[in-house]
């Protein structure tokens, strides 16, 4: 059942005025308001959607200690006609669901969450840049309370929202290089939960490229570390003769929303479209032939982020400019098309605020 009892405090002054929608850099903007919820005694209490501020956590609070913490990325747009829109909504509620069920934690209820995000997003609609390509991009969360020191699942949690006005993310096409040391997930671990530890573990491996002159990995799996899984903190594709390749999702692998989405568009527009086991002498097989045409990683946050040039070991491999593809560039296009009306919702992913 929904909640509509959502307590609401407005802010008494907007930031608003002091942002420069031109110039809009990631996650560093946040909007005048939140919504938290808590879970105590087993069940969700007190939904309320509050000026954006601090938290005031004990030292002892089981989250610091031990990791309990899942989130979401999401983006609300503007529709022609004005209206906020959200993409997909309840498979992030699921997903989040799915990767508290993982970590031990609560999981929230599916319709009180699109509720949640459909009042916060009506309230600050004034937010949602007009660009398009840019949005307001939504953070949900959840964390462990528990005031104790003790390996255990918590038995208190907190759920938020938070909202953040963002332009394109990635805009330029990427350098990576294949990681050989370092993993990102193994199937049984926490690669399918978007668990914040699992990020954590990846900033030394990126930073490690970056000081290379890369900007991020190619995380690699399988029993012999050859088993290409994502990119950075996003789902991969290949495009090899015309087809479209991703790794199939086999327990290490996040179920990407906007990877089953694309996969979707793939398939409607009569593409070949493989979600299976890829192997890094593949792609440098296919790139000595002249069969590989293209490379991106897909995520919420860029949607399409284009490869330039992929690194194994001594070899450097540099794919076609972006000028001369196609399906990376049409998947962008979709999407944005998609979230300003100028495409036609045909697979009913949008949810009007």
């Amino acid at each position: 059942m929904v909640s509509t009892q959502i307590r609401t405090t407005k802010v008494q002054q907007s930031k608003l005025d002091t942002v420069d929608f031109s110039n809009l850099p990631f996650g560093k903007i946040f909007s005048d308001h939140m919504f938290v919820s808590d879970y105590k005694d087993g069940q969700w209490t007190d939904d309320r959607i509050v000026p954006f501020g601090h938290f005031t956590m004990h030292p002892a609070s089981m989250v610091l200690h031990y990791g309990q913490a899942v989130f979401e990325g999401m983006k609300a747009s503007k529709h022609e006609d004005g209206t906020p829109m959200l993409l997909s909504p309840l498979e992030h509620a699921k997903r989040i669901n799915a990767s508290a069920r993982r970590m031990m934690m609560a999981e929230f209820p599916e319709e009180r969450f699109v509720e949640a995000l459909s009042q916060l997003v009506n309230l600050d609609q004034a937010w949602i840049p007009p660009q398009e390509g840019s949005a307001l991009y939504i953070r949900p969360f959840m964390f462990a309370t528990d005031e104790f020191i003790g390996v255990r699942p918590s038995e208190t949690y907190r759920f938020c929202i938070v909202t953040a006005p963002v332009g394109p993310y990635y805009a330029k096409p990427v350098r990576l290089v294949v990681e050989q040391k370092y993993v990102r997930a193994v199937p049984g671990g926490t690669g399918e939960a978007k668990a914040a530890g699992n990020y954590a573990g990846s900033l030394l491996p990126a930073h490690l490229a970056q000081q290379k002159g890369f900007d991020q990995v190619v995380w690699m799996g399988g029993p012999n570390m050859t088993q290409v899984q994502e990119v950075g903190t996003m789902n991969i594709f290949f495009v090899i003769d015309g087809e479209v390749v991703t790794p199939a999702t086999d327990g290490a692998i996040l179920k990407g929303i906007t990877r089953k989405n694309f996969i979707t568009i793939l398939k409607d527009q009569g593409y070949k479209v493989s979600e299976r086991v890829v192997e890094i002498d593949e792609i440098v097989e296919a790139y000595d032939a002249g069969k590989l045409e293209e490379m991106f990683g897909a995520g919420t946050a860029a949607v399409v982020s284009h490869v330039s040039e992929l690194q194994y070991k001594d070899k450097l491999m540099t794919l076609p400019p972006v000028a001369d593809r196609k399906v990376g560039p049409f998947l962008k296009q979709y999407i944005d098309g998609l979230r300003s009306g100028k495409v036609e919702d045909k697979f009913n992913w949008l949810v009007k605020v």
